[in-house]
């Protein structure tokens, strides 16, 4: 019990540090990210919209046809979850013959 009340009288709030230089810090203001974005998604579709403008019938049919086939694929890696790609890749790797594996080598033998 002597032990606590020595320390009963002790501050135990955070320490501050003093500041003796005198010079303050300027806080960074943050720019607004999503206005800039915003900006930035604006100009892109107005130059996407120019270029629509100078195509020819066939890269029209290009793009389409590519868009087409990049939809189709983000499906094809949607359907499967990533523990049923594992397990597919394990199966693939258990029929797979074992002509690859590094033979043993000795001399002795």
């Amino acid at each position: 019990m002597a032990e606590e009340d020595e320390y009963a009288s002790v501050n135990r709030t955070q320490l501050r540090i003093k500041d003796t230089s005198g010079i303050k810090k300027k806080k960074k203001k943050k720019s607004n990210k999503e206005t800039e974005k915003a900006i930035e998604n604006e100009i892109k579709q107005q130059i996407k919209q120019q270029a629509k403008s100078d195509k020819t019938k066939a890269e029209l049919a290009f793009q389409k046809m590519q868009e087409k086939m990049q939809k189709q694929r983000i499906l094809q890696k949607a359907e499967m979850t990533h523990k049923q790609r594992v397990e597919k890749f394990n199966q693939h790797l258990d029929s797979l013959t074992e002509h690859f594996d590094i033979p043993k080598v000795s001399w002795t033998k």
